[in-house]
């Protein structure tokens, strides 16, 4: 498909804890971050070592720690900012939770106490966000099921546990639409799937050769892209083709495969396009994060 690739650097002040906690997170594992939709003056992260950072983005300064007694796997900011919805693995003998927090205007006031702990099933819990006007959580991870939750109760709305047409192994990731009306999740059955929000109707399902890691979908077209690849160490060549080690491109409404983009080394294991649609990241467990930026042939492809 067409597209070009442009190198980019991004940097934050030299000897700031952002840039410390940058190189720390990238040799001790991070477990998510997200910036918000406001005006992205912070950053939320999630890490291996037990805690949650809230940031600044533009002055590289932390602004808040929370601490847990197991690993932070994923991390996300609700509409308005004003609360924020972490999940944490099982440890030791504790069970997987979803935790909520709200999140004080000012930094000085920053309470530790949850608003809410919800204790998960077994098994990691690897993503929730925050369905429409924060109305819900929505969760998926080790066990194949998606979870919808009551932010206020911590009750389990509905789920796909009974569903027939639903994903065979864990899910690795999560993606809501623009307008939160539809969700994407990839799982390691070697599928992706499309969800009413609402309801958790089915409405498409995508295949493909490799277990995906990751999904996410064009704020601008009707485009899914799906990553993942076979795990690095059972790939028996060099070549990385043999890997499949590409984000692949589907019609959002027909389900077939329109293009791909190569260049990992390993498995790609996050994804995430431009909010403008003109370019999107995947970062891979090959230790890079490529950016890549469409021509304009990529606009006008058609089946």
């Amino acid at each position: 498909m067409g597209r070009r690739q442009r190198k980019r650097r991004f940097g934050v002040p030299p000897g700031s804890p952002l840039e410390k906690e940058r190189r720390w997170m990238a040799d001790e594992g991070i477990g998510g971050l997200h910036g918000g939709q406001g005006d992205s003056s912070r950053l939320i992260t999630g890490s291996a070592d037990q805690t949650v950072k809230l940031w600044d983005v533009k002055r590289g300064e932390e602004l808040h720690t929370f601490k847990f007694d197991s690993p932070a796997r994923s991390v996300d900011f609700s509409i308005g900012e004003k609360l924020v919805v972490i999940t944490t693995d099982p440890f030791m003998e504790k069970t997987s939770a979803i935790h909520v927090y709200r999140i004080a205007e000012d930094d000085d006031e920053q309470s530790d106490e949850p608003v809410l702990v919800m204790r998960g099933p077994n098994g990691r819990i690897n993503r929730a966000v925050w369905g429409p006007l924060n109305k819900t959580i929505i969760s998926c991870g080790e066990d194949a099921i998606i979870r919808v939750w009551d932010p206020v109760t911590g009750q389990e709305i509905m789920s796909t546990k009974d569903h027939e047409n639903g994903h065979k192994k864990p899910i690795t990731s999560l993606c809501l639409s623009a307008d939160k009306s539809h969700f994407l999740t990839g799982s390691l059955d070697k599928s992706a799937k499309l969800w009413d929000t609402r309801t958790l109707t089915l409405i498409k399902t995508y295949g493909t050769e490799q277990p995906v890691n990751a999904v996410t979908m064009s704020p601008l077209l009707d485009h899914v892209v799906l990553g993942g690849g076979q795990e690095a160490s059972n790939v028996t060549t060099t070549d990385h083709r043999a890997g499949k080690f590409e984000a692949k491109f589907y019609d959002k409404i027909l389900t077939a495969e329109i293009g791909g983009v190569k260049g990992h080394f390993g498995p790609i294991n996050a994804l995430a396009f431009n909010p403008d649609g003109k370019s999107f990241a995947s970062g891979g467990e090959d230790g890079y994060v490529r950016l890549h930026h469409f021509d304009p042939d990529y606009f006008h492809i058609k089946l």
